[in-house]
């Protein structure tokens, strides 16, 4: 109990105690809750995940902890990477944004927990602006025309040739991009990707593919870069 009182009030041999350590924490979440709302008000797409977000304030904070406790002991961060080079991460990032937002919050972290708590607040602010104003002004965008054509026809029918004359009256470019058999080889799961031309009739189109496939599913999707195939 001494020990502890006297940590609490004058700080352990590495320099900090329960005060600084309370300091590290809610600094270090507070900032992390801004980033974590200008993640949510700036995501795109369909891989929006809560738990992400979780695990990045999550991070963040123990980041933090983790440079208050190494502070300049080299003795302590060689251990420190010995112990988490036994931890393996076997989840995928789809988004490579992603990443860029998991390596604010360690910065952040890392920030928080050596005591540079102003520039842990400033590079905050400044790439939550940053990042909102790419977002708002949707800054490397393209304005992207093609659409995914899935298809379920018969056997039979060959994909390469058979909706050619459709292909030519409505789109401006096509490719196949998947080719698939269903129902013990029966059925074709075709999917194209198209660009129609300006002015061309989405529903025009699709009645038009629909007459081919002999009564198969005929399915038009946009927004291919968020779907996988």
């Amino acid at each position: 109990m001494d020990e502890f009182i006297r940590q609490a009030t004058a700080g352990s041999t590495s320099g900090f105690g329960v005060a600084e350590t309370f300091a590290a924490l809610l600094l270090s979440f507070a900032l992390l809750l801004v980033v974590a709302y200008f993640y949510r008000q700036t995501h795109r797409g369909l891989s929006y995940s809560v738990s992400f977000v979780h695990a990045m304030i999550i991070m963040g904070v123990t980041v933090s902890i983790i440079m208050l406790i190494i502070g300049s002991n080299i003795a302590r961060a060689f251990t420190l990477v010995g112990a988490l080079s036994i931890i393996r991460f076997r989840n995928a990032v789809k988004d490579s944004r992603d990443v860029a937002f998991i390596f604010m919050s360690m910065a952040i972290g890392m920030g928080v927990g050596t005591g540079f708590y102003l520039t842990a607040v400033i590079f905050t602010v400044s790439m939550c602006a940053m990042v909102y104003f790419l977002s708002r002004f949707e800054i490397g965008s393209t304005v992207n025309r093609e659409q995914l054509l899935k298809l379920q026809v018969p056997a039979t029918l060959d994909p390469h040739t058979a909706f050619n004359d459709v292909f030519f009256r409505h789109t401006r470019d096509n490719a196949l991009l998947s080719l698939e058999t269903l129902r013990d080889g029966s059925v074709l799961e075709l999917i194209y990707s198209v660009e129609l031309k300006p002015g061309a009739a989405e529903t025009g189109f699709l009645d038009e593919i629909r007459s081919l496939t002999g009564g198969g599913k005929v399915t038009l999707l946009t927004g291919q870069e968020n779907i996988d195939v």
